[in-house]
């Protein structure tokens, strides 16, 4: 588990931020939004079986970070699985969209057929900071989502993106930028506390620090950055269940 970060006075202030520059922030949200790229929903499978070994049954589900890039391949499912296909026989899902939220996401999968999971990775958090929620409400959320892969999934692992250092994002303008950036470290340490509570894993996301591992947009993640999250989680996987 990873230790917690105390939180800057910085935080106590923001909800006054946003009421005073409440307007420039929409105005700004506006130009992302004409600007950032929609991510195509990648191609290429989202179910199915490969490797050899040991069978291991894993579940991808989150927003465009875990569905978004050029090819399944080369995005975060086929980095993971990249790093599990010689030792295990993986049966694979993805149920992942662009734009996602956390509580979306939970009635998406509650809706769907319960089916046993040895490993769930869950990728959710940065279109509830852009959109407004508000912390304690989308930790509720985020809870939710646990509970439901342990309950409805059986899922013995469950590994948990944080959210990624939006501060360091290029295409956002200040003073948004430093606004989103403050509320994504708030939600991140929140996060830490609650999968430190509920058993899970705690995967940082601090390598987009890195501004030249950003797509070209400013703010997806880059080819490289899917690759190490991958060789990331591939090696928590392979640690747990050894």
């Amino acid at each position: 588990m990873t230790s917690h970060t105390k939180l800057s006075p910085t935080h106590l202030i923001l909800p006054i931020v946003k009421v005073v520059l409440g307007p420039l922030f929409l105005a700004q949200g506006s130009y992302v939004r004409r600007k950032a790229l929609k991510l195509p929903e990648s191609p290429g499978e989202r179910r199915g079986m490969c490797g050899q070994g040991r069978p291991l049954r894993l579940l991808v589900t989150g927003d465009s970070a875990a569905a978004g890039a050029d090819t399944q391949e080369e995005g975060l499912l086929g980095n993971i699985l990249e790093g599990l296909v010689d030792t295990y026989e993986v049966e694979y899902r993805l149920i992942a969209k662009t734009g996602a939220k956390t509580r979306s996401t939970v009635k998406r999968l509650a809706r769907l057929e319960s089916v046993a999971y040895d490993v769930a990775v869950t990728s959710l958090g940065v279109n509830d900071v852009t959109s407004g929620r508000s912390v304690a409400s989308w930790i509720d959320d985020q809870r939710r989502l646990i509970n439901l892969l342990h309950e409805h999934y059986s899922v013995k692992q469950v590994l948990i993106f944080g959210l990624p250092p939006v501060s360091h994002f290029p295409l956002l303008p200040q003073p948004l930028r430093w606004y989103l950036g403050n509320q994504a470290h708030l939600f991140d340490h929140r996060l830490k506390q609650l999968t430190n509570e509920l058993d899970c894993d705690y995967v940082a996301l601090d390598v987009t620090k890195d501004q030249s591992l950003i797509a070209t947009d400013g703010f997806h993640p880059g080819p490289k950055v899917y690759e190490l999250w991958g060789q990331d989680v591939a090696s928590r996987i392979k640690d747990r269940l050894d």
